[in-house]
């Protein structure tokens, strides 16, 4: 388990903290209120013996101070999942320049979005936590004072369960998800030998600066087709124009909509064959990103001293589509004054 004490920090006048929850079956978590992240999580292996599958660091400064891809390690993502084209958007036509932070291209919020603040912790249980922030009008170029909360809860038979809810007092974009880096091994292995399965028929082809072209692809006969279960490893490194964009898989799939339990799509399943470990993601969005940590380089140290290695994890970030606010026929993500923004995604561990 991690120290506490090394996330005991104030930043922006707000107290930053690590709580512990239980499932009462086996699985543990830490959590930090900076980001609403997660920092550790602890699952049984086919033996019963716990590793911690999610990569991250075991100090509050480790997280502040990384400003690149390792700065969205375990965090809560808003208030736009993913890119926004050209970093701008326009609503009932007004257009609102957004920060450049994946230039030419908004990602993730901005330089400063939902990963980079300190939350309001409430509610605490052994097994659930609430944390709520409040993004005010202009933040990172948004319109709208949005008030968010996020719910963690952990049940006896291993699942996590992630609730969001979000409010505006004017109209604007969110698209929320989460960025867990998974490895079922454990941290400091190479994540491609875990095998894969999404259900999804259709991709989102990107240009060269992983913006979606406009178009669902059919993922047949091509190195996306993970309707049945595939190693990561088979086709990553394909002669492929789509792979080598994203230097591997960072790519938005279709969720398809006749996997249901408790009311959710079926998404994904990884399976890590060694340890036996799999994970069931289930969401009620209509797409799911898939990240293989193509631009971890190892020169970062994580957690147990061990380095955040190229394609070493795997993002699985349910949400709505990259570039929503500039393509009108992808699934809208406005919210209108006053409507409740909802999403659930269970990540179910056996």
């Amino acid at each position: 388990m991690l120290s506490s004490n090394k996330f005991n920090a104030e930043l922006d006048g707000k107290q930053i903290k690590l709580f512990t929850l239980t499932s009462g079956g086996g699985v543990t978590m830490q959590i930090t209120n900076y980001g609403c992240r997660i920092v550790s999580l602890f699952v049984p292996d086919k033996n019963g013996v716990c590793e911690d599958i999610v990569m991250g660091f075991d100090n509050i400064n480790d997280y502040i101070q990384n400003k690149g891809g390792e700065r969205f390690l375990g965090a809560a993502i808003g208030r736009f999942a993913n890119r926004i084209a050209n970093a701008k958007f326009s609503i009932d036509g007004v257009t609102y320049t957004l920060p450049a932070s994946d230039a030419p291209n908004c990602l993730h919020g901005g330089f400063k979005g939902f990963d980079s603040h300190v939350w309001d912790a409430d509610n605490i249980t052994a097994n659930s936590i609430t944390l709520s922030y409040i993004s005010h009008d202009g933040d990172e170029g948004f319109p709208g004072t949005v008030k968010v909360k996020i719910n963690y809860t952990l049940s006896q038979n291993n699942e996590l369960t992630i609730k969001y809810e979000a409010t505006t007092d004017k109209k604007t974009h969110i698209n929320l998800t989460h960025h867990s880096y998974f490895n079922l091994k454990g941290c400091g292995e190479s994540v491609t030998d875990h095998i894969l399965t999404i259900y999804a028929d259709r991709y989102l082809p990107v240009n060269n600066v992983q913006v979606p072209l406009g178009i669902q692809a059919d993922v047949k006969g091509t190195p996306f087709d993970f309707t049945t279960p595939v190693p990561i490893k088979k086709h990553i490194d394909d002669d492929n124009e789509q792979l080598k964009t994203g230097n591997g898989y960072d790519h938005h799939w279709i969720v398809n909509p006749n996997h249901r339990y408790k009311g959710l799509n079926h998404v994904v399943t990884l399976h890590e064959p060694q340890s036996g470990r799999t994970v069931n993601v289930y969401g009620n969005q209509e797409g799911v990103q898939i990240y293989t940590g193509n631009f971890f380089t190892g020169k970062v140290i994580g957690k147990y001293n061990k380095p955040l290695l190229y394609r070493g994890s795997i993002a699985i970030e349910t949400s709505k589509f990259p570039d929503t606010p500039n393509q009108p026929d992808f699934p809208a993500t406005i919210i209108e004054a006053d409507e409740v923004y909802s999403q659930t995604c269970i990540y179910k561990f056996n």
